[in-house]
């Protein structure tokens, strides 16, 4: 009896040592910094390189397309893991309507320095920062901003709320946990999602932040701006369900776009002009004097 007690325990303790080392991984992959070199990429339309101090101490980097008076000012914010150079295509229709453009790279991302991706936290300074500027470098311009998953949810995180004139999100979760929750299942099935008990208190450590603070779904009520959020009927990451959830949550005048067999990411790659015409339309009845 002693022997198979002694052996329970042995098993127990090694699953919990496995756990352990599991979830260690999974929180370094998730935070982890994703530095790419951007500048030796020069995009195939005039853009200005532009440095902008945030209040933690770095230098956001960014591309900056000067565009017609009265048009307008966008921020566009990428993706996790991702940089400026996901939102080239959208810069560059935008460009070519008349919008005045900034393309940043968060912290941790691209050319910006910083020590670990915070799901939105310290990214949201870097959005801020980068609003402060459009409003120095434009001061009669309407601003908007348009953000993809961290992106958005960096926009949503911003504290105090951002002072804007057309929000557009993309692809953004409710809860921090929800979205744990659906990439544990859809990377390692539903056995996987009970990893999450363990995973988000290691967040928490990594961060030094409580997780319920990263919710967008506490924060787009204080948004008031118009609002116009973008899901997929395919997204694994973030379900249609979730991002209704988050448009009744938001403040009007908002609207809601679903596109049909888009998935997580790419919105504008795979709705094309349709795309196009639907972020022009919504940008242009608030920003354009």
């Amino acid at each position: 009896m002693q022997t198979l007690l002694r052996w329970l325990a042995i098993q127990f303790a090694a699953i919990l040592i496995l756990l352990g080392i599991v979830t260690v991984i999974l929180g370094e992959i998730a935070t982890g910094p994703a530095p790419t070199s951007v500048e030796i990429l020069v995009p195939d339309f005039p853009v200005k390189n532009v440095r902008i101090n945030t209040n933690n101490h770095h230098t956001v980097h960014g591309w900056l397309i000067e565009g017609r008076p009265g048009h307008g000012a966008v921020l566009l914010v990428h993706s996790m893991r991702s940089n400026r150079l996901e939102m080239l295509g959208r810069a560059s229709f935008l460009g070519n309507q008349g919008y005045s453009v900034l393309m940043i790279d968060l912290q941790a991302h691209g050319e910006t320095p910083g020590d670990r991706i915070t799901f939105g936290a310290r990214e949201s300074n870097d959005v801020a920062a980068a609003i402060a500027y459009l409003r120095e470098q434009f001061p009669r311009e309407r601003i908007g901003a348009i953000g993809a998953t961290l992106g958005a949810a960096a926009i949503l995180l911003a504290d105090p709320p951002l002072r804007l004139d057309a929000v557009i999100l993309e692809s953004v979760h409710p809860t921090f946990a929800q979205a744990v929750e659906n990439r544990l299942r859809l990377h390692l099935g539903e056995t996987g999602v009970y990893l999450k008990f363990l995973l988000l208190p290691y967040f928490a450590f990594l961060l030094d932040l409580p997780v319920n603070e990263l919710n967008p779904i506490d924060r787009i009520g204080s948004l008031h701006a118009p609002l116009l959020l973008i899901a997929g009927t395919q997204d694994q990451h973030t379900t249609q369900s979730e991002a209704a959830h988050l448009f009744v949550a938001a403040s009007p005048p908002k609207e809601f776009w679903v596109i049909e067999g888009a998935e997580h990411y790419n919105m504008h790659t795979y709705a094309g002009k349709t795309y196009e015409e639907r972020i022009d339309d919504f940008l242009s009845s608030y920003l354009r004097k």
